[in-house]
């Protein structure tokens, strides 16, 4: 469903950039010849420390920035030359975009689904099926503004699955949320995955990781350091668990550290 090809994102620095960073080299590689490929039904997870370059790396499958060598195909489409048949079958959820503050989730779904070309009358049996399994209806027609942080969270995870994506990409799904609100976040993936969609996150909650994913990839420096199933990454290695296995990974990578 997802497949990336020696995918490399080098970004321009500015001067500004350059000191908060303490480097005198203008380019920054943030992904650097990464391959992967997900399949239909799982659940895919990405791996890694901040600034990893698995941001950067689901920027690129949403079609938000452009490869600076190398291709992504999302459903058979290619994210550059098909960008909108890629939209299509895909959402793109991150902490980073946020609903307006000054409509309520009810005009934010309805809205949404008028732009994706939905018919009233689909908008509205998508609406009662996520507002209920959100517990959305109670807070509806509150102002997002209004809205603690787990019902922001619902209310965006609603919004971004509107017109029933092929492909879900989710960026740190649970990042700030409650216990609760996380384990209604997580068993939602779950669903999602029965419904033989193909779900891609990016965590650093290594325990979410290991009871949600089929397969992982770990990326280290913008690189791909190991991937496969929970058992495989520990049988290559020799970790008892994925925390220890990346810190060993991390090491390999980063020897001075």
């Amino acid at each position: 469903m997802i497949k990336i090809n020696n995918l490399t994102k080098v970004y321009k620095l500015g001067k500004k950039k350059m000191m908060e960073l303490k480097t005198t080299n203008p380019e920054k590689i943030a992904v650097n010849g990464l391959s992967l490929e997900t399949r239909e039904g799982e659940i895919f997870g990405l791996l890694g420390p901040n600034g990893a370059g698995k941001t950067t790396t689901l920027r690129c499958v949403a079609t938000l920035l452009k490869p600076t060598d190398g291709d992504v195909s999302v459903c058979g489409f290619d994210t550059v030359k098909q960008g909108a048949d890629v939209r299509e079958n895909i959402c793109f959820l991150t902490n980073e975009i946020k609903l307006d503050t000054n409509f309520t989730a009810d005009y934010m779904f309805k809205f949404f689904g008028e732009l994706h070309g939905m018919t009233p009358e689909a908008i509205e049996k998508r609406q009662e099926e996520l507002f209920t399994q959100f517990g959305i209806n109670e807070f509806k027609d509150k102002k997002i503004e209004e809205l603690s942080t787990g019902m922001k969270q619902k209310a965006a995870i609603a919004v971004s699955l509107v017109h029933d994506p092929k492909v879900v990409i989710f960026d740190e799904p649970t990042s700030g949320l409650d216990i609760i609100t996380a384990r209604v976040v997580t068993d939602y993936l779950k669903t999602l995955k029965e419904q033989g969609k193909t779900v891609i996150i990016s965590t650093h909650i290594m325990s979410e990781a290991e009871k949600l994913c089929d397969r992982i990839a770990v990326i280290i420096n913008g690189q791909k350091a190991c991937e496969g199933t929970l058992p495989e990454i520990l049988e290559s290695t020799g970790a008892d668990d994925l925390e220890e296995a990346f810190f060993r990974l991390y090491k390999q990578y980063n020897p001075e550290n």
